[in-house]
């Protein structure tokens, strides 16, 4: 017997309505200038105070040098004061220890950061420490142990920088040649918005800022460009096709026109990044947090941001490639 299908309900994606009919153009210029305000902040809490290498990034072992054990008690509860002082009376500086896990429950393990002094050979105050915490704590295991000596971290760090600048030059060079100088504002608006907010976050949380950091921001590049692209593509086919509609209109449209598969997108790429943040462990907490706010910036610019600026700036709609114009007292008269 052949059962007729019938309408159902779709869990999730029809949560988002295929077609939307949003006046979001009438809220851009107070969230511009709120996003301009978290831009300038962000600058000044990720390099503020003005200390080498880092200002107010918490930069890990890759970029300051020093070495980072992970130590466990489990079961026992473990006493993070006691492994400071125990660590600190060995001769060492910098000492940090931060327990692992969440705070809600008794914590078991715990990163104890430090930096020997440059006449002391690192690999033997390393297992000096080793022996003395198994010594005073009991059954105590060692996760992980990583060293990095100072000239290498330099070295990753300038490198770290360099990735970025690339990158973000890279794809404001793909923009230019895709769009032109036009739409090309206000994709790369979009993209230095999305890369300092993401800096401002890992200096307000304080999240360890390593080379896993910079690889998240080049993927949010990446992602920003893409998801702005998509919406630039639309206003740029609707300006050919509606010569005479208003600017904030079409820029209303083109972007409800994506909005259903912009969301949706974002939305596959949070489930995913949600689950790799509870169960992918620390070492890529901070990427999977970083990713997952990227992801909510960088749809957020390209509505607010880089649609906005087309009509600030002025389009002039023809047969030939949309060029934006200044609008000068007496074009606008």
């Amino acid at each position: 017997m052949i059962q007729q299908e019938t309408k159902g309900f779709w869990p999730l994606i029809k949560l988002i309505p295929i077609k939307t009919n949003f006046s979001l153009m009438r809220f851009a210029a107070p969230l511009a200038i709120i996003s301009a305000v978290l831009c300038i902040g962000s600058v000044g809490v990720t390099i503020f105070p003005f200390k080498p290498p880092c200002g107010g990034l918490a930069c890990g072992v890759d970029f300051t040098g020093g070495t980072v054990m992970d130590v466990s008690t489990a079961p026992k509860a473990i006493d993070t004061g006691r492994i400071d002082a125990i660590v600190t009376a060995q001769g060492v500086t910098d000492v940090t220890v931060q327990g692992i896990g969440d705070d809600s429950t008794a914590q078991t393990a715990a990163s104890i950061r430090f930096k020997v002094p440059d006449n002391v050979n690192g690999a033997e105050k390393n297992t000096e420490i080793q022996n003395v915490l198994r010594a005073q704590l009991g059954q105590v295991q060692f996760t992980r142990t990583e060293v990095v000596g100072p000239s290498v971290s330099g070295e990753l760090f300038q490198k770290g920088l360099l990735a970025l600048a690339l990158g973000v030059g890279m794809m404001m060079t793909y923009i230019w040649f895709r769009f032109g100088r036009s739409f090309g504002v206000g994709a790369a608006a979009a993209l230095i918005h999305d890369v300092l907010l993401t800096f401002g976050l890992f200096a307000l949380t304080k999240m360890e800022f390593t080379l896993t950091a910079v690889a998240a921001i080049l993927t949010i590049i990446g992602y920003s460009v893409n998801d702005t692209i998509v919406v630039l593509d639309r206003i740029r086919e609707n300006l050919r096709k509606y010569k005479k509609m208003p600017m904030r209109e079409l820029l209303d449209l083109s972007i409800n026109e994506t909005f259903s598969r912009t969301i949706m997108t974002g939305i596959t790429g949070l489930m995913a990044l949600t689950g790799l943040a509870v169960f992918g462990g620390e070492a890529l907490y901070g990427f999977s947090i970083a990713m997952i706010f990227g992801i909510v910036v960088g749809t957020f610019s390209s509505f607010f941001i880089a649609a906005p600026m087309l009509m600030w700036l002025g389009v002039a709609r023809g047969d030939e490639e949309a060029e934006v114009q200044i609008l000068g007292p007496a074009s606008k008269a």
